[in-house]
C-alpha cells in the first residue's frame, strides 16, 4: 500500500494541481497565439 500520510497526500495534491496549472498555462498560451494570429490577418486584409 501507498504511503497516506498528510504530507504525503499533500505533496501530491500540491504535485497534481501544479500539473494542471501548466497544462492550463499551455492551452491559453496556444489561444492566444491563434488569436493573434487571425488578428493580424484580419489587420492585413483591411
Amino acid at each position: 500500500m501507498g504511503d497516506r500520510s498528510p504530507k504525503s497526500v499533500q505533496k501530491q495534491a500540491s504535485q497534481k494541481q501544479s500539473k494542471n496549472n501548466e497544462a492550463n498555462s499551455r492551452k491559453q498560451q496556444l489561444i492566444n497565439t491563434q488569436q493573434a494570429t487571425k488578428a493580424k490577418l484580419a489587420a492585413n486584409k483591411k
